[in-house]
């Protein structure tokens, strides 16, 4: 009982797999491990709005805020860079600033939406009025 949690199991030596397995051993520098993970793919396909303007809402105590810029590059995770960037601020009063360059992180993207080409629609949900 004295040697709970010091590294050494029952009779055997310290760090040793309880259940007769091999250890786990490390590929050496340059080699590859067992298998190679396929590279994912990005859920959305931004590239056909590079060098287009869109707007793009955020999460995380950011909700009535708003950026709208130039699409100039982006990554796997949704992290975009865009340029000529000016934010909408909703709350306490609307107010608008000029950001120039920045880097959006994708995690705290919630809507992200081309500028142009859209264009309000009925609410398809809505009862209709009689």
């Amino acid at each position: 009982m004295a040697d709970r949690g010091r590294g050494s199991t029952r009779g055997g030596p310290p760090f040793s797999n309880s259940r007769g397995a091999a250890p786990f051993k490390r590929p050496a520098s340059g080699q590859s491990g067992p298998a190679e993970k396929p590279r994912r793919e990005a859920i959305l396909d931004l590239s056909k709005y590079v060098d287009e303007r869109i707007r793009v809402k955020f999460t995380g105590g950011r909700e009535g805020i708003a950026v709208t810029g130039v699409l100039k590059g982006y990554d796997q995770l949704l992290n975009l860079v865009l340029d000529d960037v000016t934010e909408e601020v909703q709350l306490p009063e609307p107010h608008t600033r000029n950001l120039g360059l920045v880097v959006l992180r994708g995690p705290t993207i919630t809507v992200l939406n081309p500028v142009d080409g859209s264009e309000e629609i009925a609410n398809p949900f809505l009862a209709p009025e009689q």
